[in-house]
């Protein structure tokens, strides 16, 4: 559903280049690439990255001023859904293995657009934007980065560079499992019973702050040191993993709408039994097989083997009256004008751990690695005043 404000810039128009010099002034950036996959040694700092080109009219060019790094980024750099992505990039197998070299991660970015494609009618040079890159692109640990126009949101006016890139890519999954699969919304999540397995990480801080800003009850499992933190974010009930096993205290508790699973494992085996059974509640994980069964198996029996589990869980839960879903990031614009909406209304606000300069990105990927975060890890790369 388009947002009231790209509706009307969509009807109105705005200002835009109708030609492009970019690439004539400048043909190569500083970025930190990889060359192969491995761990945190094949990371790499250039100054001659290839600066990006717009190739399609609905594209824009960003000069990125923060970064943000997820969990999906240390996976991406050791091969993770390597055999997918390729295919996504060129679908049509026409390049040689390894064409994705050099890459560069990083899947949040903020800062302000410097170019847009002449189909573009929402942004203007200049504005300050947000966006979620799709992982089958080239990302923002780099001081310019390509994106579709449908993918960028402008960025909230309450929020910093710095904050603003802490929040697109788990804002774009949990909007993507929460509403698109869970079929969540403002006006039916009032007095819902809802479990986040997993809270205190990056999705979990976002989940919990949406749904309780839409009236949901929330209970959370983390930590016994993350309690004061995923409370202060609006949890109403903590059961703390490290007590012992969760799904005793959990099945004690009244049976839940909907729960989202970031952790993954076995919870699979007890979670499905803490909802409300034949009322549509819905168990939605965010840790899918998908991706590691097109690595192993190739594209074509990786996505049967995918397709024949998925159908197998579904159908045996839902003989016992609860719906089985897989969530995915999908990224989305107009969800982020919506979050930007909750953001600059005081009903969600960023949560940073932990800020690195650019040229600290090894250490900033170091300390991802780690796992057990309060929050993101975010990059600064630039700062705004900095020349276009």
């Amino acid at each position: 559903m388009i947002s009231l404000y790209r509706w009307n810039m969509l009807i109105h128009g705005s200002h835009r280049r109708l030609f492009s010099t970019t690439s004539s002034r400048m043909t190569v950036m500083p970025a930190w690439v990889i060359d192969q996959y491995g761990g945190n040694d094949v990371l790499r700092f250039t100054k001659n990255a290839s600066f990006p080109v717009i190739n399609y009219p609905n594209e824009v060019i960003v000069k990125v001023f923060a970064a943000g790094l997820n969990p999906l980024d240390v996976s991406m750099r050791g091969g993770y859904g390597a055999a997918t992505l390729s295919m996504k990039r060129d679908p049509l197998n026409i390049k040689q293995s390894g064409n994705e070299f050099p890459l560069i991660l990083g899947r949040d970015v903020s800062g302000v657009i410097m170019e847009c494609g002449l189909d573009v009618k929402y942004f203007t040079e200049r504005d300050e934007v947000w966006a979620a890159i799709p992982p089958w692109k080239q990302g923002s640990l780099a001081e310019f980065v390509v994106l579709s126009a449908n993918e960028v949101s402008h960025k909230p006016k309450t929020l910093s560079h710095t904050e603003a890139a802490a929040i697109p890519y788990v804002a774009a999954t949990a909007w993507s499992a929460l509403v698109n699969t869970g079929g969540l919304t403002k006006d039916n999540c009032a007095k819902k019973r809802i479990l986040i397995l997993g809270g205190s990480g990056g999705v979990g801080t976002f989940a919990i702050q949406m749904v309780k800003a839409w009236g949901a009850h929330v209970t959370v499992t983390c930590s016994q040191n993350a309690e004061r933190f995923v409370k202060g974010l609006g949890a109403d009930h903590v059961v703390d993993y490290t007590a012992g096993p969760v799904e005793e205290p959990l099945s004690a508790l009244e049976k839940f709408d909907l729960i989202l699973d970031n952790v993954g494992g076995d919870t699979e085996r007890w979670a499905l039994n803490l909802l409300k059974p034949w009322s549509g509640a819905k168990y939605i994980t965010l840790v899918t097989p998908f991706l590691q069964n097109t690595d192993m198996l190739g594209i074509a029996d990786g996505m049967m083997q995918t397709a024949a589990t998925m159908t197998t869980k579904a159908v045996k839960h839902l003989m016992k009256g609860v719906h089985y879903r897989w969530g995915f990031f999908a990224p989305s614009g107009p969800a982020l004008d919506e979050i930007r909406e909750m953001v600059d209304a005081g009903q969600i606000r960023a949560v940073v751990e932990e800020t690195f300069s650019f040229s600290q990105v090894p250490e900033a990927f170091e300390k991802l690695e780690k796992g057990h975060a309060r929050g993101k890890t975010v990059v600064q790369i630039s700062k705004p005043g900095d020349e276009l």
